[in-house]
């Protein structure tokens, strides 16, 4: 393996290192203010701050030393619009680095190598497992579920320049290039209003139109041709979900019609894809008794999307039974000519129907018991004492519900548009398919009764009980909920009409667990291990009733809230977990970083399908990890629980938070349409906060908390009760406990405390430093001795070359933005004196997209 990684390496260094140094000369010509100097003041600003940092200087102290030596500016206004300039600077070579390692993408990642289809293929002509696979592809499939999660701060127009720029890099196409440059020193990169949720929704769109379309046609195309006959024309191996417009958890700009609009849209994108693809068609199937057919499908699909006022007249069983027949007369009168592109187009339409993506519908707990106990008083449909009967009456009350209330006899906004969304889902599905708009997800699901009250508006809704079509999804997110999943899944089993909606559902449960808030609530360790045992009981629990449980994971970009190397994570689960689906969200960055080029989520896409078929197929484990091995993680997640919990509770946490980074900026960053906190009128605390300002701010910091803090105290502790060996051997031969570590690895590596070292002695928050960096070093001293490397991420050369050349570009921004906090609040104390704190507001939110877009998976 040292032979073709080290190609690889190198491979990196010239096409995406050396050429960054090349085209990073470009900028030169760029139409900024003054570039010529902004280039040569960023540079050396950059080496700057390098060599402050090693002196143990400020950021303050950089600042000031740095326009001492190397420029004449006494104003601040001088000062600020030159730190302006480097942040325009510094966000358009990260641009260019994306660019850069999107078109390097084929020459650095061995796309028939480990983890892929043809790996797979490979793997089951040794094993000779070919009737397993068919058996395994018959129920199988992999749910990619879109988010509407803020965490990408390019707008669509310069994501689409990365794209273009990728193309003409990969062409080597130089002017190109420069003129690509030149746009990209023109277009905005931040909006000044908030998107709204139909905004976010058309965003994640074109990823589904230009990149998910694409991939998923040439995955299964590979997947046919190389197993004849294994997927079933019954199971989606692919299947894509989306929360934009349909997600109104603490969103109180998500309502009824957005989702309408958004769920039309996604008809539309779709629909526009095979339309174009028809088109296509024609030029290629110009045979007798094809050609017409072909012509009148065109036709039928321009009059659904182009003719106004039309009526919709075509479904997705019509375009798969025109193109089998279409098929059949080539492969019986014309030799089979093209035919395959006749296939790629079928398996399109089989996996994307009419609506292109599955609207998820999700809304919190609290927000259903308001609306029903608004019924009970407003509606007359439930008990005039509904609110004070005990959980069972309740549900029992629920459950005889008689028939649809109209919404407007409610007096709340937010009451009405709960019953008008779940009346909505009728017509979405009318329109687009039942899986256009079937799974309801319940925010802070805690007990049976938050499951039934859901069922419960969907009868006063007007639906029927035999005839709801929506599966109904519990969402677990606290360390205490993952505790107690088990127990009110067992219990909801044991509910007949629950039991009756589940078979009418084919007998399948989703259930969907949370990483963010589990992190948040519990530290790296207990979170990851929390998740891991409840879908262990609860898949026990599921068996024992019949029932085929999937679950569904709610990940986020970082190790801290789920990220990383995941599909390892399903790879290395053994039979007691279950498998029939991998689920799991895609939010911000990641889409982008993991799937922004064709080639990139092809490649991720068949590691993840990969990792549940080769676990089903070659794995001989029964269990992911033995009875030891599991009592030893149970020690390391409490032991890392304790010195998590102890950071957390300290009295100056969160404030230490809120004092040094950038954290109340995220709600004014105009990035997503949610506000960053649950309880907008509330002061600061760690349950309102959202995990995504939590973690991101954390990674502004360099200090990235959630990914790693707990780990080293739960390894020394281990150490000191004599289980070093047994640690090490867990290491060894656990791929789940592997990568759990791996990736707290890549949250330290994007970690850098000279950049807050300065708070070391703060009189109120430098014991939060300390006991912060005292982890990180303990952290590090043990990951070190378990892997045996030098350096943190040793294993992955590539991975660490790209992490360190990014963060060499951030290096300013990180600087100018914590100069930036420290001026505030410096003018807070003595508010008569200097340059308006609005400046530096603006400053500290414009370094905030740079650093987070640079750093691919920070929130």
């Amino acid at each position: 393996m040292e032979a073709p990684v080290n190609n690889s390496l190198q491979q990196f260094k010239n096409l995406v290192g050396t050429k960054f140094q090349l085209y990073n000369s470009l900028f030169t010509s760029l139409p900024f203010h003054r570039v010529e100097k902004t280039g040569v003041f960023l540079s050396l600003f950059l080496l700057h701050c390098e060599e402050g940092y090693a002196k143990g200087n400020s950021p303050q102290e950089i600042m000031d030393s740095f326009f001492k030596q190397y420029t004449t500016y006494t104003e601040e206004k001088q000062r600020t619009d030159l730190l302006f300039r480097f942040v325009q600077y510094a966000e358009r070579q990260v641009v260019l680095f994306d660019a850069l390692e999107d078109a390097a993408f084929r020459n650095i990642r061995d796309l028939q190598g480990a983890g892929t289809l043809r790996h797979l293929q490979s793997e089951v002509i040794q094993e000779q497992a070919q009737e397993q696979l068919k058996e395994k592809l018959k129920d199988f499939s992999v749910r990619l579920v879109l988010t509407a999660h803020p965490t990408q701060f390019y707008p669509g127009e310069v994501l689409g320049i990365i794209n273009d720029l990728s193309k003409a890099l990969i062409d080597e196409n130089t002017s190109q290039v420069n003129m690509y440059l030149q746009q990209l020193g023109k277009t905005p990169f931040f909006k000044k209003e908030k998107p709204t949720p139909y905004d976010e929704a058309i965003s994640l769109v074109w990823f589904l139109e230009n990149i998910f379309y694409q991939s998923a046609g040439r995955i299964l195309s590979s997947i046919r041709a190389q197993f004849p006959g294994a997927i079933s024309s019954d199971n989606s191996l692919i299947r894509m979900g989306f929360w934009p417009g349909g997600d109104r958890d603490g969103n109180p700009f998500v309502n009824a019609p957005t989702t309408l609009e958004v769920a039309a849209a996604l008809r539309s994108s779709v629909m526009k894809c095979y339309f174009r693809e028809v088109r296509n068609l024609r030029r290629r199937l110009t045979f007798k008794g094809v050609e017409n057919v072909v012509a009148a499908l065109e036709q039928k699909l321009s009059r659904n999307l182009f003719v106004p006022g039309h009526k919709a007249d075509i479904s997705r069983k019509e375009i798969l039974a025109t193109l089998s027949d279409i098929r059949s007369t080539i492969l019986a009168d014309h030799n089979g000519l093209f035919v395959h592109l006749v296939d790629n187009l079928i398996s399109k339409v089989e996996v994307f129907g009419l609506f292109f993506a599955s609207l998820d519908i999700r809304q919190d707990s609290s927000v259903h018991e308001a609306v029903l106990e608004a019924v009970a008083a407003q509606a007359k449909a439930l008990p005039d004492n509904y609110t004070s009967l005990p959980d069972e009456e309740k549900i029992a009350a629920l459950l005889n519900v008689s028939g649809a209330i109209d919404p407007m006899t409610l007096e709340n906004s937010l009451h009405q548009d709960t019953l008008q969304t779940i009346a909505g889902i009728k017509q979405i599905q009318a329109a687009n398919g039942e899986e256009g708009c079937n799974r309801y997800i319940i925010s802070h699901s805690t007990s049976v009764l938050n499951v039934m009250e859901v069922y419960g508006l969907f009868l006063l809704s007007g639906w029927k009980k035999e005839d709801m079509t929506v599966d109904i999804v519990p969402l677990f997110e606290t360390i205490d909920d993952l505790r107690h999943a088990g127990q009110v899944m067992k219990l909801l089993y044991e509910n007949k009409d629950y039991r009756e909606h589940l078979r009418r559902r084919q007998c399948k449960q989703t259930i969907m667990l949370g990483f963010s808030d589990g992190t948040k609530d519990g530290g790296y360790l207990m979170a990851n291990w929390s998740i891991y045992k409840a879908k262990e009981e609860l898949t026990k629990i599921s068996k024992e009733y019949g029932i085929s449980v999937v679950f569904f994971d709610g990940r986020g970009g970082p190790p801290a809230r789920g990220g990383g190397k995941t599909h390892q994570f399903y790879a290395s689960m053994g039979r007691n977990i279950a498998n029939q689906e991998i689920q799991q969200t895609i939010q911000g960055q990641t889409i982008s970083s993991n799937f922004g080029t064709v080639d990139a989520a092809q490649f991720n896409m068949e590691q993840l399908i990969h990792a549940g078929i080769s676990n089903e197929l070659f794995s001989s484990r029964d269990v992911t990890l033995t009875k030891s091995e599991e009592d030893l993680l149970q020690l390391l997640a409490d032991e890392g629980y304790k010195s998590y919990n102890k950071l957390k509770t300290h009295p100056h946490f969160l404030a230490y938070l809120d004092h040094a980074s950038p954290l109340r900026y995220y709600a004014e960053a105009n990035i997503g349409s949610r506000p960053s906190k649950r309880n907008a009128s509330a002061k600061l605390n760690l349950n309102d906060l959202r995990a995504v300002p939590y973690v991101g701010a954390w990674s502004q910091l360099k200090q990235n908390v959630p990914g790693y803090y707990g780990v080293g105290s739960a390894l020394e502790q281990l150490d000191k009760q004599g289980k070093w060996e047994e640690v090490t051997a867990l290491y060894k031969h656990s791929l789940f406990f592997r990568t759990l570590l791996d990736n707290c690895e890549m949250a330290m590596k994007k970690s850098y405390f000279p950049l807050t070292a300065y708070l070391a002695k703060h009189p109120q928050y430098g014991e939060v430093w300390q006991m912060i960096y005292a982890e990180f070093e303990l952290t590090r001293k043990y990951l070190l001795q378990l892997t045996n490397e030098t350096e943190l991420m040793g294993g992955s050369p590539i991975d660490l070359l790209s992490i360190q050349m990014r963060e060499r570009v951030v290096l300013p921004l990180l600087t100018t933005q914590q100069y930036a906090l420290t001026r505030i609040r410096e003018l807070d104390s003595h508010p008569d004196n200097g340059h308006g704190r609005e400046t530096y507001e603006k400053l500290i939110m414009r370094c905030s997209f740079g650093i987070i877009n640079a750093g691919r998976n920070s929130a």
